[in-house]
């Protein structure tokens, strides 16, 4: 018999309010099975072997792991299977939020002219303007959590907000805009890449980055056909650096009063959301993640 370590306590903040919709906008993230294991760790229940091994398979990979809501971290889960191939735990599920413009809450970006691009930056299908801020190179890796295989031809759909916390088509000053969302295509080694500006920190949330996992591009044009939804958590250090330059500055007192740990999304852990951040503000910064589906 097993015996599953104790998990760290993590308090979770709730602002009174917020100016951007805040905590409010990503309530509703359900418990999964990962979170049913730290309750049962937490009453001291006993599970064999043989249900843990079911419950790492289901990607539950990270009980009792290190609380990393003051570190830099990487991206925990990443490794190398057997094959050789890139590998992750399953991604966990998480919620889109109020703002994912998949017609799903409100706009739908899937079915407009342009939406597939890498660079993400600028306002597309006969709107104009661009989000700026410090550049952000991203690459996704997406592979079966199952075989470590790539996951070649499925698409991803991402979003996030700007450096003042502003999300395109739903914010008060960016509903005439659609910039900070496109869709890819994973390559033969199931990599995905976009350009975009690092996001900033509003009241009540970690820094994150949204996405929406399809099977093919074809699929990504209905929200009805994702197969997996999460979120994609930058660490402190990247975070740091970036809002320490003047065009963040609204970003400061809200990432200081919030962790990893206080964090609604993120606080039953993030070692397989927390990205591995590097470069600087000057020459830009590169993100990198593998995501088991």
């Amino acid at each position: 018999m097993l015996f599953l370590k104790r998990p760290h306590a993590h308090a979770h903040d709730e602002p009174d309010h917020d100016d951007h919709g805040g905590l409010h906008r990503d309530l509703g993230a359900t418990m999964d099975r990962r979170g049913m294991l730290r309750l049962a760790a937490r009453f001291g229940v006993v599970l064999g072997a043989a249900q843990l091994a079911a419950c790492a398979a289901d990607g539950i990979a990270d009980v009792g792991s290190t609380d990393m809501g003051t570190g830099s971290g990487s991206g925990g889960g990443n490794g190398t299977g057997t094959s050789g191939a890139a590998c992750a735990a399953k991604i966990p599920e998480e919620t889109a939020g109020p703002y994912p413009g998949d017609g799903s809450n409100g706009p739908n970006v899937l079915t407009q002219s342009g939406v597939v691009r890498q660079d993400i930056r600028t306002s597309f299908a006969g709107l104009s303007g661009t989000a700026t801020g410090v550049l952000l190179d991203l690459e996704l890796t997406i592979v079966s959590a199952s075989t470590c295989s790539p996951l070649a031809g499925y698409a991803v759909y991402l979003w996030h907000c700007d450096r003042a916390g502003n999300y395109s088509l739903y914010s008060s000053g960016a509903t005439s805009q659609n910039w900070l969302r496109g869709v890819q295509a994973a390559d033969a080694n199931g990599k995905v890449r976009f350009t975009t500006s690092f996001p900033g920190c509003y009241a009540g949330r970690w820094p994150h980055i949204h996405f929406e996992v399809y099977e093919s591009l074809t699929a990504a044009t209905a929200v009805r056909n994702k197969i997996a939804t999460s979120q994609i958590a930058l660490p402190k250090t990247a975070c740091d650096a970036v809002y320490a330059t003047s065009s963040y500055s609204s970003s400061v007192s809200n990432f200081s009063r919030i962790t990893l740990a206080s964090d609604n999304v993120f606080s039953d852990g993030a070692s397989l959301e927390l990205a591995t951040v590097t470069g600087d503000v000057t020459s830009g910064m590169t993100a990198t993640l593998t995501v088991g589906i």
